[in-house]
């Protein structure tokens, strides 16, 4: 329940009704001033003089003439002496200090230039006695482009030699353009690929629709439906084809039941932003994907919630090496490039150890390779590793005749998932 409002203790209905030329007639002459100097509105119909709220209290000391007030101001300015010069003037002479412009600032060098370095003798020596080819040869290897043209620079590239008169104190020569042909259309047959990609054909490891625009919805679901039983196909790449949300519904569905494709390539369409997140999260079930592109969508700007959460995505996956999105946040980018970066490390370390190590458990050796399914537990597999390759370099390098001890065998836990050894004949 509100009140109503009320003004030095009165409701404001009671003000409405109060005459407001009897409550003027009850102030005095200092009152009135006093309230037109606070509510006098600045009226353009009005002559300056009456608009100013200042006024002189002082009486008039006479009539005023404005004729005779303006020939008394010019008399009175006539009859006033000049105030005496210091130096008088004198024709042809300069009085004072004659001003001469400052001269104009220079262009402050560039940094570079204004360190001196050191080259020694022997640089001095050889750049001294160089000649302009040489020279131009020396500036295109350390790509110095600005100190020569593009036939220069080609030039020294393919070791041609420098045309003649084109030099730094030759003339300037106009270089005609080159007119390149557009790139040739897609020409991928959609119905044979399609085709292929549903009989699981073996020869197809890379499938290229891109910038082909008039692939029906039809093509898009038969080829997301057979792309989830395909062993084969490696890469696909759709971009530019006009790949929508429904489309890409059925892709993320095939994404979580293909464990062969490896490179993903859907970028210059128009997916939201929330399609994109689910397509990563759909890299999680199988973690086969190595490469995802998806950039230049509808929205370009993803948003702080979706980069997030796609941080999040990505530092859970242990395959993706490479990934092609707009990351506006720099925390986004940060946490990502260093993810990667160690996946790579991870999978060239994986390549690299790709070969027998042999532990010793009791007097029995085991033979153990390097699974593509230890990642999850990749870090303490590589302890272990470094620490059998420390033992076997310190036996090369202190050789001792007595008879070696066997070596307890340490337990390395791996993920349940992973492949047991084959067995080998000397087991």
């Amino acid at each position: 329940m509100t009140t109503a409002a009320k003004l030095y203790g009165k409701g404001l209905e009671e003000y409405e009704e109060m005459d407001v030329d009897q409550l003027l007639s009850q102030l005095t002459a200092e009152e009135i001033s006093m309230l037109v100097k606070e509510v006098d509105p600045d009226d353009s119909l009005l002559p300056p003089s009456q608009r100013c709220s200042y006024e002189c209290a002082k009486s008039p000391t006479g009539p005023l003439d404005r004729k005779k007030l303006i020939e008394h101001i010019n008399k009175q300015a006539m009859e006033t002496p000049d105030q005496p010069e210091l130096k008088p003037y004198v024709p042809g002479t300069v009085r004072g200090k004659k001003w001469i412009p400052p001269p104009p600032p220079q262009k402050q060098r560039d940094a570079e230039e204004q360190i001196a370095i050191d080259l020694g003798d022997e640089y001095d020596t050889a750049l001294s006695g160089a000649s302009q080819e040489e020279i131009i040869d020396l500036a295109a290897i350390l790509g110095f482009h600005s100190m020569m043209n593009q036939d220069q620079y080609h030039a020294s590239l393919l070791n041609k030699g420098q045309p003649v008169g084109l030099g730094w104190d030759g003339i300037t020569k106009a270089t005609q353009p080159k007119a390149y042909p557009q790139e040739p259309p897609n020409d991928t047959d959609v119905d044979k690929t399609l085709q292929q990609v549903k009989d699981d054909d073996h020869e197809l490891l890379t499938l290229n629709w891109n910038n082909i625009r008039n692939i029906s919805d039809e093509k898009y679901n038969d080829l997301f439906m057979a792309l989830r039983e395909n062993t084969h196909l490696e890469t696909l790449s759709l971009t530019n084809v006009g790949l929508v949300d429904r489309h890409a519904l059925k892709l993320i569905e095939a994404v979580e039941k293909n464990s062969t494709l490896k490179v993903l390539n859907v970028e210059t369409n128009f997916l939201s932003p929330q399609i994109v997140l689910r397509l990563i999260k759909a890299m999680l079930v199988t973690k086969s994907l190595e490469e995802f592109r998806g950039a230049n969508q509808r929205c370009q700007v993803l948003g702080n919630k979706i980069e997030m959460e796609i941080t999040n995505l990505i530092e859970q996956n242990p395959t993706i090496l490479r990934l092609g999105l707009h990351l506006e946040y720099n925390d986004a980018r940060q946490r990502v490039s260093n993810h990667l970066q160690r996946n790579i490390d991870r999978n060239h370390h994986l390549h690299h150890h790709q070969r027998p190590f042999t532990f010793s458990s009791g007097n029995r050796p085991l033979d153990h390779r390097v699974h593509k399914d230890c990642y999850d537990h990749a870090d303490e597999f590589y302890a272990h590793l470094a620490e059998v390759e420390e033992e076997r370099e310190h036996e090369r390098l202190f050789p001792t005749d007595a008879p070696i001890k066997p070596r307890e065998h340490k337990i390395v836990e791996h993920p349940t998932n992973m492949k047991p050894p084959s067995p080998t004949p000397e087991d």
